[in-house]
């Protein structure tokens, strides 16, 4: 695994030793910044699912100003914070251990500011996604007009109490593109 793009573009990140975690491949995380842009400076991400915390990385090597990492397994907050020490960005990169099946963490360190951009990326078939979509629609925690990037499996229905603004396939994943502001 390694970063696509931005200051540490070709870094090689620790990767997980099974198959419990799924990393977005480079094709689908090339995808995603080209849609969102190259240049993240000042961005506060939030990284939901965040298994190794490639896309958070990502993004903070794209000149993002701080990324939360979201993940309930061990394995997974792990890897997280072995891969910030790797890239540098012990400072920028917080992790907050929380099931999302619960839905969004309320009083963890870090959840006093306001994020703009969140990625969403659940186990296929077997996340939470409505509820935590319908959470993100109304949550003080995203800015009016934040963006919301899901990564899912192609066949998941992407209808949410969020405004669509763009689906793209790639493989059997699925990126479904919203913001949080008006509701379609």
């Amino acid at each position: 695994m390694k970063i696509t793009g931005g200051e540490i573009r070709g870094r090689t990140l620790a990767a997980p030793k099974n198959l419990e975690i799924r990393p977005s491949s480079n094709k689908v995380r090339e995808a995603i910044f080209n849609i969102i842009g190259q240049d993240l400076s000042g961005s506060r991400v939030l990284d939901l699912f965040s298994g190794t915390g490639l896309l958070g990385i990502e993004a903070l090597s794209r000149g993002a100003a701080l990324a939360l990492f979201v993940d309930r397994a061990k394995q997974s907050l792990a890897l997280i914070e072995k891969n910030l020490a790797l890239c540098g960005y012990e400072q920028s990169g917080h992790i907050c251990k929380w099931d999302l099946s619960r839905g969004l963490p309320k009083s963890r360190p870090f959840l006093n500011t306001t994020y703009d951009l969140v990625f969403l990326d659940p186990p296929y078939k077997s996340g939470p996604t409505a509820k935590l979509m319908k959470e993100l629609s109304v949550s003080e925690q995203l800015e009016p007009e934040a963006l919301i990037v899901l990564e899912s499996v192609k066949t998941e229905e992407t209808r949410h109490a969020l405004s669509l603004l763009e689906t793209r396939i790639y493989g059997d994943t699925k990126l479904s593109f919203f913001r949080k502001g008006d509701y379609s």
